[in-house]
């Protein structure tokens, strides 16, 4: 099969003939239909580095082709979609419902005694993040897929095992916005414009979103933002409270740069939370006052995925966006094949660009 394989560091993407193995226990071989171009594959192959050779990858939508003899879950022909979050479903984690933070998310991958299950010229290929979703196909454990109906379209299906799970997530699942509430959204990126979607299905009274781009915040507005800041021009903190009159209950932060989670903190109002989503460098973080935090019962959290349980979340978000809900379709600005995967990235870097999603894999 074709798949784009990165070959080490800041070398960027290329289709190669590839192999992929047969399905062997808990695993399902997917045709891909849709993979998007996230930010964190770019970070590996750019300055995180890993194992390479590697497909990178990992918001996948696709059909079933082919199931492993011990797969329970899934079955030839359903709709998928692929998530990141890997999980054994027998550590105290997962059987406590928090299948995100699991003990042991190798389980879901092969053993070091087991063939690879990609392989380039005889030789060993790595799989990101258990997936590898630039690829005409993946092979992956059914734990880190949850299938969806059959009429949610390919394109926004693909964005659901990351962004979504991520942005609306950290609102319904991990902050638990209530209806009513004031939420603040610092970054009005694909993640940011997810968040809006989550907050508007809690039914927050105020969704302010600041970021420094115009266009993002009019793209923002769109999306049901109830008010939008461009703290390049203005304090943000300032606005906050004037649009709050007392700070606000929930702070997503999705930028993770120093002088920003200082802002955000100082956003909260008394019994807030600050979440912390985005990591912009290695020095992202916050000082807390424990004093303040304890006067004002507020707490700092960090999301991961946010806290989802994947089987229960993708068909929920999959429902909304049939239901008309949830609005996927205007983050995709741009579709691309398979050998496009450099441009994409590279579109990326402009501001009025939204998702890009490979839909053609022939």
């Amino acid at each position: 099969m074709k798949a784009s394989v990165t070959k080490g560091l800041g070398q960027g993407f290329a289709v190669e003939d590839i192999t992929i193995g047969d399905p062997v226990g808990h695993e399902v071989r997917i045709a891909v239909k849709a993979s998007g171009l996230c930010h964190s594959d770019l970070s590996v192959a750019t300055f995180i580095g890993g194992e390479f050779p590697v497909v990178l990858g990992h918001e996948v939508a696709g059909e079933v082709v082919e199931v492993g003899p011990l797969v329970s879950q899934v079955k030839v022909g359903d709709h998928v979609v692929g998530s990141l979050i890997q999980y054994c479903g027998s550590c105290v984690n997962c059987l406590g419902g928090r299948s995100y933070i699991c003990l042991r998310p190798e389980a879901t991958l092969r053993g070091a005694d087991q063939a690879s299950r990609l392989s380039w010229n005889g030789a060993p290929v790595a799989q990101g993040m258990g997936l590898g979703g630039f690829a005409q196909e993946v092979l992956v454990h059914e734990n880190q897929l949850a299938v969806v109906p059959d009429e949610m379209p390919w394109a926004p299906a693909a964005l659901l095992g990351c962004g979504v799970l991520t942005g609306a997530g950290a609102v319904l699942r991990s902050a638990e916005v209530r209806q009513g509430d004031t939420v603040v959204v610092i970054g009005a990126g694909g993640v940011g414009l997810n968040a809006v979607n989550g907050a508007r299905l809690a039914g927050a009274e105020k969704i302010i979103v600041t970021d420094l781009e115009d266009v993002k915040l009019d793209r923002a507005r769109a999306f049901g933002a109830t008010h939008v800041v461009n703290s390049r021009t203005a304090d943000p903190v300032e606005a906050v409270r004037d649009i709050t009159g007392h700070g606000a209950d929930h702070v997503f932060d999705f930028v993770g740069v120093r002088p920003v989670t200082a802002q955000a903190m100082q956003m909260l109002g008394r019994g807030g939370g600050l979440y912390l989503i985005g990591v912009g460098g290695m020095d992202a973080g916050v000082d807390v006052s424990a004093l303040t935090a304890l006067t004002y019962s507020q707490k700092v959290q960090g999301v991961y995925m946010g806290s989802s349980e994947i089987k229960r979340d993708l068909p929920f978000y999959a429902s909304m966006y049939l239901q008309g809900r949830m609005n996927l379709d205007d983050l995709i600005t741009k579709r691309i094949a398979l050998d496009e995967i450099d441009a994409g990235y590279e579109s990326l870097t402009d501001p009025s660009s939204g998702r890009v999603v490979i839909t053609d894999l022939s």
